[in-house]
């Protein structure tokens, strides 16, 4: 694949590491530990269990953990309703996604887990 065909993915990947910065200021802003983000970090990826099924469910399960909606939702309510805690979840769910997306690790395809919609992941290489 050429450069042009790349740029897309490569904007999405920098909008997504500006997310992550973006993210864990607000989280520090209001008033967390930021040692929490890694500490909480690998626990979205327990999404990953209905791959011991198959890669349909698997794929499922991991876009639905993976996806901006539900921690945007969670975010609204926690400043409609002032709930720190959903603040604090809201963050952390949201910082793990931006971190995974710049790192290549997109929205799964049914096939299987390595291809994704920033593209193939392969060896350590991500695209």
């Amino acid at each position: 694949m050429g450069v042009i065909d790349r740029l897309p993915v490569r904007f999405q990947r920098a909008e997504s590491g500006v997310l992550a910065v973006v993210t864990a200021v607000a989280f520090v802003e209001l008033g967390y530990s930021w040692w929490w983000l890694l500490a909480l970090f690998l626990v979205f990826d327990l999404s990953m269990v209905g791959y011991a099924s198959n890669p349909r469910l698997g794929a499922w399960t991991y876009n639905l953990v993976h996806s901006y909606v539900a921690p945007a939702a969670l975010g609204v309510g926690a400043i409609v309703a002032g709930a720190r805690w959903a603040a604090f979840l809201s963050l952390v769910w949201a910082f793990h996604i931006a971190v995974d997306r710049l790192l290549g690790y997109g929205l799964k395809f049914q096939d299987r887990f390595t291809h994704t919609h920033l593209g193939e992941i392969s060896g350590g290489q991500r695209n």
